[in-house]
């Protein structure tokens, strides 16, 4: 057997084993927040979340460690003037991660999560491994997708790779009592895979998903949005068939990402997403596992106009809408409080038996 044939049936074992929400535990969740000292429905989507919470876990518990991690990987289509920063600032970047110097050092660290990198592309020789503000994990594939303009971006085997580092990332994190994950991603050109991704699963039209990444102008939006058009109707890739679209136009952190959301998803292990790029990963892996859309809850909305399309196509409401576009885990890393105090009030609150209050007849 080969070594992407066994990837694809470790993915296929993946897939197959992520099973419905519970909905006894869901029912346990709402019977319990109608006891609590409260009006009914007062906490709003606090108590949604709750009973989500409680649906993915099979069990009403409180939240211990949660993690946020982000899959680098860079894009050889940045060549094409899709963004405004070269290829480099992939490199940099995860070394301000490591120095602790990044907005999602911050916000991580303000969110009590531990933060994870892994370097599944990033062009250039491996980064390597250094004593840090942040645990870098280096699993690569190859330095960079390929120029989705001219050729594929991977293979399909490099896919497949791709996503299993993703799943080995996760198993780990499981193991050592991980009960969240944020994810997020970094690699200059990855709007554009991104936006290619969503137009091709959704059928849209480029121009209708993709925005200005790290600070585009008007004109560039649109010759970005044309570049996509082409390069779909180049490789024609099969929206029935989400490996496919990844590898004809995707990209190793994408990859990475979608085999991550899978893994959470079998260890019933909530997923708290990003802005629109760890969306259009959701959205691959909801296409190869229907069941694993209700297990991701949307931290934030971003201002990338794909954004939407992918939360209506999935199902979900951000928690935030805070004009976010930053990327790398931030919008994530934000709403990872509020999900840990959603799971805290059914475990926490007392009932009106319990408190002695009077309840309502």
């Amino acid at each position: 057997m080969t070594e992407g044939s066994a990837g694809a049936r470790l993915l296929g074992d993946v897939i197959s084993s992520i099973a419905p929400l519970d909905t006894r535990a869901e029912g346990t969740a709402l019977a319990r927040l109608d006891q609590l000292t409260k009006p009914p429905g007062s906490l709003g989507r606090l108590e949604a979340i709750a009973v989500q919470l409680a649906g993915i876990r099979g069990s009403v518990a409180t939240i211990e460690r949660p993690a946020v991690v982000i899959f680098a990987g860079d894009h050889d289509i940045a060549r094409q003037a899709v963004s405004p920063y070269p290829s480099e600032v992939t490199r940099q970047m995860i070394g301000t991660y490591l120095r602790g110097g990044a907005a999602i050092n911050v916000l991580a660290d303000a969110a009590g999560a531990e933060l994870v990198v892994v370097d599944v592309g990033v062009a250039g020789p491996p980064i390597e491994p250094t004593v840090a503000a942040a645990r870098l994990i280096v699993d690569r594939i190859r330095s960079g997708a390929r120029d989705f303009s001219c050729e594929p971006a991977l293979t399909r085997e490099e896919t497949i790779a791709a996503v299993d580092v993703g799943r080995r990332v996760v198993d780990e994190l499981a193991t050592t009592g991980v009960d969240v994950i944020g994810v997020g991603e970094m690699g200059i050109g990855n709007t554009t895979a991104s936006s290619a991704i969503v137009a091709s699963l959704t059928g849209r039209p480029a121009l209708d998903v993709t925005g200005r990444g790290a600070g585009l102008d008007d004109n560039g939006v649109h010759r970005k949005a044309e570049l996509i058009d082409l390069a779909l109707q180049r490789h024609r890739p099969d929206p029935s068939d989400p490996i496919g679209v990844v590898t004809a136009v995707g990209g190793l952190e994408i990859a990475a990402l979608v085999g991550a959301i899978l893994a959470a998803g079998s260890r019933r292990i909530p997923v708290v997403l990003d802005g629109f790029i760890t969306g259009a990963a959701a959205l691959l892996a909801s296409r190869l596992a229907p069941n694993v859309a209700p297990r991701l809850i949307a931290g934030h909305l971003s201002v990338e106009p794909g954004h939407r399309i992918v939360l209506d196509e999935l199902g979900l409401e951000p928690i935030l809408d805070l004009d976010l576009r930053l990327g790398e885990g931030s919008g994530a890393a934000l709403a990872i409080p509020t999900v840990r105090a959603a799971a805290r009030i059914l475990v926490e609150m007392s009932t009106f038996d319990e408190a002695g209050v009077t309840n309502r007849d």
